[in-house]
C-alpha cells in the first residue's frame, strides 16, 4: 500500500559497536528540539530503532514489520540481560540529576567515551562526571533515586526507553508532518513517563477507545447473518472465514496519511479522516512496536466513519492480495479467495446505505446463530484457523516481551461483537415478587431482624443507626489545632493496633498513626475506639494504601471488620480514588480476600512503586472500586435481590405445580389438536420446535422481495384500520407526554414502519416482526395494565398475529 507508514529497522546488527555517529546525532537533535533543553534525547547505542517511511508499498511491509518486531524484542531482551551497572548507566541517561538545584534531565557520556555504547561493552564508573556543562555531577548523582528499584521495574523503564528511541528514529524517517507531530507527542509522553516513573496514559481531545458503535467487527459479523444465514452450514462457515480474513487484513492495514488523501476526500470527510488517522497512529499502529503503550485492534475501536473513507482503496488491495496469494492457500480453503469479491461487494452496499441494519447499534443476530458460530469456531483446528492470517501475509505479532494487556484473548472476536441476551421477566411479575417480599418483611419483622442466618452486616448497620457505634475519619495536623477528642481517639487506636499487631514495632505504629499524611477510619463504641483502618491516600496516583487494619479481640466476629472496610471504600470513592493497595501478612490474606482484594495487581507498577511501603514476608493485594456501588449498602442490596429471586422461583414453582382440568375435546369427536394448545404446557417452559419453512412462505431475503414487501404492506394496512390502532398511528410527541422518552429508549409506531417499508428496510420477516413487537412492548412498559392503551396493545397484537398467520408469515 502506498502512502502509509510502515515499521522498518536499520539493517545493521544490534550490537552498538557502529552506532556512535547516529547516537551522537540523535542526542543533538533530541536536545535541540525533541525533549527540551538539557535532555539527553536518545542515548548512545540507539542505532537500532523503528522507523516509518511514506510511500512504502504494502507487499514487503508485512515481512519488514515482522522482522522489525523481532529485532525490537531481541534488543530489549539483550538490554534486560545486561549487568545491573550497565542497566543503571542506561537509565541514568534519562534520569534527572538528583543534586539540589540542578536542572539536568539526563546524564551525558564524557567526551572521551562518546563513541562507546553502554549496551555492548562500555560500563562507566559511578564517579564519572556528566558532560553537560551546567551539571558536571557524577553518574551516581543521576541514579541516586534508583537504589531500591526492583529488577522488574527496571526492565519496564528500560523497555520504555527503547520504545522512546525507536519513536525518535521513526520521527526522523517519516516525511509526513502530521505523522511526525504524533510521533513527537508520543516521544515526549514516554520521556516524561521515564522521568516520573509512571505509566504512560494518553489523555486529550482524541478520546478513549472505542470511538464508534457498532464497531467494524460487530457490523461485519452481523452482515454474515444478515446476508448469508439462509445458506447451508458449510457455505455459512466459508463466509464467516471470509469475514474474519477481511477483519484480519484491516487490523494490519497501513492507512495513508491525511496529506496524501487530501485530494480524494470532501472537506468533512478529510477532517474526520485526520482525526481517525491520528487515533489509529496513537492507539493501534505505534503500540505495535512500542510495548509501553496499550494497543487496540483497529476493527474493535473504529466504526463506519473510518471504514467509509478507506474502503474503496483497501478493498482493491485485498482483492489483489487474494489473487497473488492464491497458491499459498490449501485446496479446501480456496473458496475463501473465491467468495471474497462477493463479500466485499455486499459490505460496500451496506456501507453506503444510510438505513442498513448492520450499522444499527441495537441490531444483533439471534442467540441461536451466535451459539452456532461459537461451536463452529471451537471445532476449527489451530492450523486451519491460522490459514487466512498467514496466507495473506498478516501474521500475528509475537507475544514475547509484550505486557499482559496486549496479548490476544481467546474468542475475543465473538465476545466483542455479541452478548447473549436473555428475555427479561415481565415487569408485573417482578413487581409482584418485590411486593410479596416487602409484605413478608413487614409481617415477620422480628424474624427478619434476628434470624439465625442473618448477615452480620445487618446487625452492625442496626447498631450504627441506633448510634451504638460510630465511624469517624481522624488524623493529626501540623497546620491547624487538633481537638482533645481526636487526640484521645488516636491514642486509643495506637493501643488497638499495638495489641492486635504484636509483631509490628510500637514506635513504627505511633509514627504512622500520628503522621499528618496518614488518616485513620476509627470505629467508636461508648466513646472508645475498638477498631480502625490506618491508611494513606495518594490522590495524584489514584490509590489509597492501607497500613494497619485491626479490631479489638473481644469485638471480633461481629461483622465490624467488613463494615469498616465498606466505609473506607465509600470514603475513597467520594474522593475520586478507585484503587486500594495493602501488604497483607499470611494471617490477614483471608480477610482481605473476603473484602474483594486480590493478589492480581491491575495497577501498573510505576503507579505505586516508590509510594507504597513494602514489607518483608507480606503479600501485595489490590482492590478496584466501582464508582456506582455504595459498599455499605451493597450486601443489603444483594440479599434483597436474593430474596426476590427466591420469591420468583417459588411463584414459578406454584405455577408449574398447578393442576389443570383434563381435555374433553376428544369426547366431542375432535381427532387431534395442536400440541401448543394443551393447557399449562407453555407455562412449564415448553417451546414449539422450529418448523422448516414452507416453500410458499416468504421468510427471508432468499424469497421474492417484492412478494415479501406486498405481504408486509397488506398486514400494515389491516393493522392501521383496526379500531384499537389509534394510539399507535404516529410517534408520541414530547409535548403530549413530557417524560415518555425518559423511559422509552427505542420508540416505534405504525407511521415509522410505513416509511421504513417504502425505503425497503424490511428485507426479512424478522425485521418487520421486531418493529411491530417493539410497539406493543413499549406500550406495556410505559402504561399500567388498567389503562385503555394497555388494552389496545393486547387487542391489536392478537389481530396482527392473526393476519400474519393468514399470510403464512407466523411460525410460532
Amino acid at each position: 500500500m502506498s502512502g502509509g507508514p510502515s515499521i522498518t529497522l536499520k539493517s545493521q546488527p544490534i550490537d552498538g559497536n557502529n552506532t556512535g555517529n547516529a547516537a551522537a546525532q540523535q542526542q543533538a537533535a533530541a536536545a535541540n528540539g525533541a525533549s527540551g533543553s538539557g535532555s539527553s534525547g536518545t542515548p548512545n547505542g540507539s542505532g537500532t530503532g523503528a522507523g516509518t517511511g511514506a510511500g512504502a508499498s504494502n507487499a514487503p511491509a508485512e515481512g519488514t514489520r515482522q522482522n522489525s518486531l523481532q529485532r525490537i524484542q531481541q534488543r530489549k531482551q539483550k538490554v534486560f540481560n545486561l549487568p545491573v551497572p550497565q542497566k543503571l548507566a542506561k537509565l541514568s541517561m534519562y534520569s534527572a540529576c538528583q543534586a539540589e538545584g540542578c536542572r539536568c534531565t539526563g546524564w551525558k557520556t564524557p567526551q572521551e567515551n562518546r563513541h562507546r555504547d553502554v549496551e555492548s561493552s562500555y560500563c562507566p564508573e559511578f564517579n564519572e562526571e556528566c558532560r553537560n556543562s551546567s551539571c558536571r555531577h557524577s553518574l551516581r548523582t543521576h541514579i541516586a533515586h534508583l537504589d531500591n528499584i526492583s529488577s522488574s521495574n527496571m526492565d519496564e523503564l528500560l523497555g520504555a526507553i527503547i520504545d522512546m528511541e525507536n519513536l525518535f528514529m521513526s520521527m526522523q524517517r517519516v516525511e509526513d508532518e502530521d505523522t511526525k507531530k504524533v510521533y513527537l507527542y508520543l516521544f515526549r509522553l514516554l520521556r516524561q513517563c521515564v522521568l516520573t516513573r509512571q505509566q504512560a496514559v494518553i489523555r486529550g481531545p482524541l478520546g478513549d477507545p472505542p470511538f464508534e458503535s457498532p464497531c467494524i467487527t460487530k457490523a461485519v459479523l452481523s452482515l454474515v447473518f444478515y446476508k448469508y444465514n439462509h445458506l447451508s452450514p458449510t457455505e455459512l462457515q466459508t463466509m464467516t472465514e471470509v469475514a474474519k480474513t477481511f477483519l484480519n487484513f484491516l487490523n494490519h492495514y497501513n492507512f495513508e496519511s491525511p496529506s496524501t488523501r487530501r485530494g480524494d476526500l470532501t472537506h468533512e470527510d478529510a477532517s474526520n479522516y485526520k482525526i481517525n488517522y491520528t487515533r489509529w497512529l496513537v492507539f493501534c499502529h505505534v503500540p505495535a512496536f512500542c510495548n509501553s503503550l496499550r494497543q487496540f485492534e483497529t476493527s474493535l475501536v473504529f466504526g463506519r466513519t473510518l471504514l467509509r473513507t478507506v474502503y474503496q482503496y483497501m478493498s482493491q488491495q485485498l482483492k489483489k492480495k487474494c489473487i497473488s496469494e492464491r497458491d499459498r492457500f490449501p485446496e479446501d480453503k480456496r473458496s475463501i479467495i473465491t467468495q471474497m469479491p462477493k463479500f466485499l461487494e455486499a459490505l460496500r452496499a451496506e456501507l453506503l446505505k444510510d438505513d442498513s441494519p448492520i450499522w444499527d447499534p441495537n441490531y444483533r443476530p439471534p442467540n441461536s446463530f451466535v451459539i452456532q458460530q461459537r461451536k463452529r469456531h471451537q471445532e476449527v483446528t489451530p492450523s486451519v484457523a491460522g490459514v487466512s492470517a498467514v496466507s495473506l501475509g498478516t501474521s500475528k505479532r509475537s507475544s514475547v516481551g509484550e505486557p499482559l494487556h496486549k496479548r490476544p484473548k481467546k474468542e475475543s472476536l465473538e465476545r466483542s461483537t455479541t452478548s447473549e441476551s436473555v428475555d427479561d421477566l415481565p415487569t408485573d411479575v417482578v413487581m409482584r415478587a418485590m411486593k410479596s417480599v416487602s409484605e413478608s418483611k413487614t409481617t415477620n419483622k422480628s424474624e427478619i431482624l434476628f434470624p439465625v442466618n442473618v448477615s452480620r452486616d445487618e446487625n452492625v448497620k442496626a447498631e450504627e443507626q441506633k448510634r451504638a457505634i460510630e465511624f469517624h475519619v481522624v488524623g493529626n495536623s501540623l497546620t491547624k489545632p487538633v481537638d482533645k477528642q481526636t487526640e484521645l481517639w488516636l491514642l486509643g487506636l495506637q493501643l488497638v493496633f499495638a495489641y492486635q499487631l504484636p509483631e509490628m514495632p510500637r514506635e513504627y505504629i505511633s509514627q504512622l498513626v500520628f503522621d499528618t499524611k496518614h488518616k485513620t477510619l476509627a470505629l467508636i463504641k461508648e466513646n472508645q475506639p475498638i477498631g480502625g483502618i490506618c491508611f494513606r491516600p495518594f490522590p495524584s496516583q489514584g490509590f489509597t494504601e492501607i497500613v494497619f487494619c485491626a479490631v479489638t479481640m473481644s469485638e471480633q466476629v461481629k461483622g465490624y471488620g467488613t463494615h469498616l472496610m465498606n466505609h473506607l471504600k465509600d470514603y475513597s470513592i467520594q474522593r475520586g480514588i478507585k484503587h486500594l493497595l495493602t501488604f497483607a501478612d499470611c494471617d490477614a490474606i483471608g480477610y482481605f480476600k473476603k473484602q474483594g482484594f486480590s493478589k492480581d495487581i491491575k495497577l501498573a507498577r510505576p503507579v505505586y512503586a516508590g509510594y507504597i511501603k513494602e514489607y518483608d514476608s507480606a503479600t501485595l493485594m489490590h482492590c478496584e472500586l466501582h464508582p456506582s456501588i455504595v459498599n455499605t449498602q451493597f450486601i443489603a442490596v444483594i440479599r434483597n435481590q436474593s430474596e426476590i429471586l427466591k420469591e420468583l422461583i417459588a411463584q414459578r414453582h406454584n405455577e408449574v405445580q398447578k393442576v389443570r382440568p383434563g381435555l374433553t375435546c376428544f369426547k366431542e369427536g375432535l381427532p387431534s389438536i395442536p400440541v401448543e394448545s394443551i393447557p399449562g404446557l407453555r407455562e412449564i417452559g415448553w417451546k414449539p420446535q422450529v418448523r422448516p419453512a414452507r416453500s410458499s412462505r416468504p421468510l427471508e431475503e432468499s424469497s421474492d422481495p417484492e412478494k415479501l414487501a406486498t405481504s408486509f404492506a397488506s398486514v400494515l394496512q389491516s393493522v392501521r384500520q383496526h379500531t384499537t390502532a389509534w394510539p399507535f398511528l404516529r410517534p408520541v410527541t414530547a409535548a403530549e407526554v413530557p417524560d415518555y422518552y425518559d423511559h422509552i429508549k427505542y420508540p416505534m409506531d405504525l407511521k415509522t414502519m410505513g416509511e421504513r417499508l417504502k425505503k425497503g428496510y424490511y428485507q426479512t420477516r424478522r425485521l418487520f416482526m421486531a418493529d411491530m413487537a417493539r410497539i406493543f412492548l413499549n406500550c406495556r412498559f410505559y402504561n399500567s395494565p388498567d389503562t385503555e392503551y394497555y388494552r389496545c396493545a393486547n387487542s391489536l397484537e392478537r389481530y396482527y398475529q392473526t393476519k400474519m398467520r393468514e399470510l403464512g408469515l407466523w411460525d410460532k
